[in-house]
């Protein structure tokens, strides 16, 4: 690993822990995401700071970002773009929409119908964009951060399976501590601590370090590990719907990056520990339970399984 990327990217945790106080595993696992070149979905109670993380994020980083705001009424085409007639040349011009950028803030986006959330899953899957049958490459780096409130509150969609399966990791912020609370209150005396921020990082270097995490290491016993917790979500009585192969993959990626995040190149068995949570139980489907209730129930089944399984030396 080159020392400087290393550098860099604590440079950038630094910058974003300056909006989200007292929080760094959670910046830490958003960081890792954007270096794995996968998607972070934040769920968790209105008012703890998940549109916060996103901007200080995409203010972290000298890349184009965009904040669309998911609401019941909003159509694909609000954010693929659209086929525009123009009567001089009797041609159709393609409309770039919101999701041509760097960095897509999706806020909200289970208040949306799932035809609008599923506009996004070539894009986030493929990193590209079809419309009028023809394709849109989209430029490295793309990066959807998308938030949404538990699905007991009023007037949200659950994300269907192959949706959630395109977020790499699944993460909640949680309440802060009354001493960090206190520091919150004294930062926003005077304005929104993120519109201060400057960018710690830009696109072309962002989009180097990100090649530079898939030389990070893996031993044979690490692929062990993931494939025999893989397998017994797969064989497990209380579970309709265990990890896929993606979601191995997907694992395989994540822990690169966090490896990298933590100044290493080469993953440990304390990474999947600390990953498994996050990139596993949104992945799998607690049988006879609604989705929305099963949260809780599916995180404590990766937890087990973690106990049960054993670690490579």
């Amino acid at each position: 690993m080159e020392n400087h990327s290393h550098a860099a990217i604590e440079k950038l945790i630094s910058n974003i822990s300056q909006v989200l106080l007292g929080k760094d595993k959670t910046v830490r696992l958003a960081v890792t995401a954007l270096l794995a070149q996968g998607h972070l979905l934040i769920e968790d109670a209105p008012g703890v700071g998940k549109t916060s993380l996103a901007k200080a994020l995409a203010m972290s980083l000298n890349c184009e970002y965009t904040r669309l705001q998911f609401t019941p009424d909003l159509l694909p085409s609000d954010i693929l773009g659209t086929s525009v007639f123009l009567p001089g040349s009797g041609d159709f011009e393609f409309r770039r929409g919101p999701v041509f950028t760097n960095v897509l803030l999706a806020d909200e986006i289970n208040r949306t119908t799932p035809r609008t959330q599923s506009a996004l899953l070539e894009a986030m899957s493929e990193f590209q964009v079809s419309v009028d049958a023809k394709t849109y490459t989209l430029e490295r780096p793309f990066f959807v951060l998308a938030t949404q409130n538990p699905h007991e509150f009023e007037g949200t969609y659950p994300l269907p399976e192959n949706q959630l399966d395109r977020f790499m990791l699944r993460i909640e912020i949680g309440y802060p501590s009354m001493e960090v609370e206190k520091e919150v209150l004294r930062s926003h005396r005077l304005g929104e601590p993120v519109s201060q921020l400057q960018a710690a990082l830009d696109k072309t270097a962002l989009v180097k370090i990100q090649d530079e995490v898939r030389n990070v290491k893996m031993d044979d016993s690490i692929h062990e590990y993931i494939l025999q917790i893989a397998h017994a979500t797969r064989d497990h009585a209380e579970l309709s719907l265990g990890i896929s192969t993606r979601g191995v993959i997907t694992m395989m990626h994540a822990l690169q990056a966090f490896a990298f995040v933590s100044g290493r190149d080469y993953v440990t068995p304390d990474d999947v520990k600390a990953l498994a949570v996050p990139v596993f139980a949104h992945r799998i489907v607690v049988g006879g339970i609604l989705r929305e209730s099963s949260r809780d129930r599916a995180a404590g089944i990766i937890d087990n399984l973690l106990t049960t399984i054993a670690v490579p030396v």
